[in-house]
């Protein structure tokens, strides 16, 4: 799918990127499944890719296998406007996959193949400095976090973007299966939460974080923290909840037909950023805001109806079809 010609201040992503494997029947287990479609994801390339589809400007650091899939991912990446030129290629390890299960509802499960896998290989050494000092917003998830050395890697990449006066952007992206335990995924989770300026989660993973099944204002507040300029909470099908220092509320979202949501939150995450990136004061403005997160709820709407992530990105035209 074309994109549009791409704009605006750098918005970098970092992370994995991966192969996931989407069975071709849904509602059956991986077992069960007479076949599967592979389809590139890992969220923080799939940012990439929709802050480009939407005509931002994009790049992605992270490392992949010097195998087939690691050079069809790079491929993809270029084919979609997103600069590679933070990816690194690692001989040694392979690109990681995951089978997806897909419930009748178009819910996920998850089994990863990261033993390990080259996205956990990579160094604070092989990062392109350059890259991270030239972005407006740096973006991130917690899978990064994971395991050495990529986690200090992260965390080198967070302080130089910081540094040289980025907007951080932190979605976890909760993924147990690869944690060793809930407990060490939340505090692992909860280590650079006071970070980020901007922090989405979904319903599911606030109450993971703040161990309670209300999901309220309040709990939502329990997480705000000084430095944050927005907080966000997607509801799924219904919406998402927003906060800041000065202002709350909720934006609904919009009916369609789900047949997969992988990516839906990354879908909303990078509309989001393409539109904040130059003009970072739409956080303070609260019917500006409520704009912009309307548009980033259809965003993930469009996305849910295909399956896969990348694939199902939606383009600007896209959106106004669906919004108008």
């Amino acid at each position: 799918m074309a994109t549009a010609p791409s704009s605006g201040g750098l918005i970098v992503s970092f992370g994995e990127m991966l192969i996931d494997f989407v069975p071709t029947v849904s509602g059956v287990s991986l077992a069960e499944a007479p076949g599967f479609l592979k389809a590139p994801g890992g969220a923080p390339a799939n940012v990439a890719i929709a802050v480009t589809r939407l005509g931002g400007n994009a790049a992605f650091i992270g490392k992949l296998g010097d195998d087939e899939f690691g050079h069809m991912l790079v491929g993809i990446l270029k084919d979609n406007g997103v600069s590679t030129a933070g990816v690194n290629l690692d001989k040694g390890a392979r690109t990681a996959l995951a089978f997806v299960t897909l419930r009748a509802d178009g819910e996920r499960e998850f089994m990863f193949y990261r033993n390990p896998s080259a996205d956990m290989l990579l160094t604070p050494d092989e990062l392109n400095l350059d890259l991270i000092k030239s972005a407006k917003v740096f973006h991130y998830g917690s899978i990064s976090l994971i395991v050495e050395p990529c986690r200090s890697a992260h965390l080198k990449a967070m302080e130089v973007a910081r540094d040289a006066g980025a907007l951080l952007s932190y979605d976890p992206n909760l993924r147990l299966p690869l944690w060793p335990s809930a407990e060490e995924a939340r505090a692992q989770i909860m280590s650079i939460w006071d970070k980020a300026d901007v922090i989405k989660v979904s319903d599911e993973e606030l109450s993971f974080l703040v161990q309670t099944e209300v999901v309220d204002d309040a709990t939502a507040m329990s997480l705000y923290h000084d430095k944050l300029k927005l907080l966000l909470v997607t509801l799924g099908a219904k919406g998402c909840r927003y906060y800041t220092k000065h202002f709350r509320g909720t934006i609904d979202g919009f009916r369609v037909d789900t047949v997969d949501t992988t990516g839906a939150g990354d879908s909303f995450v990078g509309a989001l950023l393409c539109k904040i990136v130059d003009d970072q004061s739409i956080i303070e403005d609260e019917d500006r805001l409520k704009q912009v997160l309307s548009y980033a709820n259809a965003c993930g709407a469009i996305t849910t109806t295909k399956k896969g992530a990348i694939p199902a990105l939606p383009t600007p035209s896209q959106v106004r079809d669906l919004m108008n």
